[in-house]
């Protein structure tokens, strides 16, 4: 750990240090500075960092949150992809000997992270300390970055980062809800997910178009022990909710074609529908699981799309007295 000597970053700092060096903010790097400092430490506080801990910051800006990090763990891996803010941060992190700074993106593609990136981090990492993400992540990166980090074998014990509020309501979105899909199934089948604080657009600088949020992904072992292949589960996550409008018996049969047979699918379909019904009772129902007798069907029949047959309305007359004509 080191001593926290985190610069100001205010709205005044901000514009004051970016017109010395001539830069501004890139939209295409996502880069909205967080300027409230009670937000900052609030970030830092919920990363849950502790002394023995490997922290990996995506998005350096000024160094704000990295020097805070650093306070906290035993090293910082901070990653910036914008060559003036990395040379800007630079000057602010030097003299820190536990933060190492690169220039790097930290995604070589849609599905891969930077195999760089994850060197220097296990390089870090001596007698398997624990490692953790904290950032306020660029929008454009969040969602592969996240996906792609649980994904690893060894994935960070936590995230805990500042994302979009609409990404959060996906990541955290229950069952039956219109936001849930299979970003939250892939996350909440290996984590627990918890939105921490809901971000005005008004505490960012330049400000944002929506509002953000503080989330925390806290990876769970247990129940990543209960996925036999994880490859396979996410390709079949992906293929169930590609087409949300489909029959789940059609995209089923054609996410396992070449592993289960039709009858064995509806076998699988049956068991899952008695188990939801045990579990999920109607509400309705004012009696508990448990005192309802269920009795789970033996097949499911594929559901079959029938258009209603249109029919003509009957024609009215517009003659007083007289009955429409049939």
């Amino acid at each position: 750990m080191t001593e926290n000597r985190s610069p100001r970053q205010t709205l005044s700092y901000l514009q004051r240090r970016f017109a010395e060096v001539g830069i501004r903010p890139r939209v295409q790097y996502g880069q909205n500075f967080l300027i409230d400092l009670n937000l900052l430490d609030v970030l830092a506080a919920e990363a849950r960092i502790g002394p023995d801990d490997v922290v990996l910051e995506v998005g350096t800006g000024t160094g704000s949150l990295t020097q805070r990090l650093a306070a906290l763990s035993a090293h910082v891996i901070t990653v910036e992809i914008d060559q003036a803010m990395h040379q800007l941060a630079g000057e602010e992190l030097a003299g820190l000997s536990n933060v190492t700074l690169l220039l790097a993106d930290v995604l070589e593609g849609k599905h891969r992270l930077n195999a760089g990136v994850l060197a220097a981090v296990a390089q870090r990492r001596e007698a398997c300390r624990p490692w953790k993400l904290a950032a306020n992540l660029p929008y454009a990166i969040a969602t592969p970055l996240i996906m792609n980090l649980l994904a690893l074998d060894d994935p960070p014990e936590s995230m805990t980062v500042t994302i979009q509020k609409e990404l959060a309501d996906r990541l955290a979105a229950r069952p039956g809800t219109k936001d849930y899909g299979a970003l939250s199934v892939w996350l909440q089948s290996q984590a627990t997910v918890e939105i921490l604080r809901i971000l005005p657009r008004e505490v960012f600088w330049p400000r944002p178009k929506v509002s953000s949020a503080f989330v925390r992904v806290q990876y769970d072992r247990r129940l990543r022990e209960r996925i036999s292949d994880l490859a396979f589960f996410h390709r079949f996550v992906r293929s169930m909710f590609l087409h949300r409008r489909k029959f789940v018996r059609a995209e089923l049969l054609s996410a396992v074609k070449g592993l289960l047979d039709k009858p064995a699918v509806d076998r699988v379909l049956a068991e899952a529908a008695w188990f939801n019904r045990i579990v999920r009772p109607r509400p309705s129902n004012t009696r508990t699981a448990t005192q309802t007798m269920i009795r789970p069907p033996t097949m499911i029949r594929p559901q079959i799309m029938v258009r209603p047959q249109t029919t003509t309305p009957p024609r009215r007359s517009n003659r007083p007295g007289r009955r429409a004509i049939r």
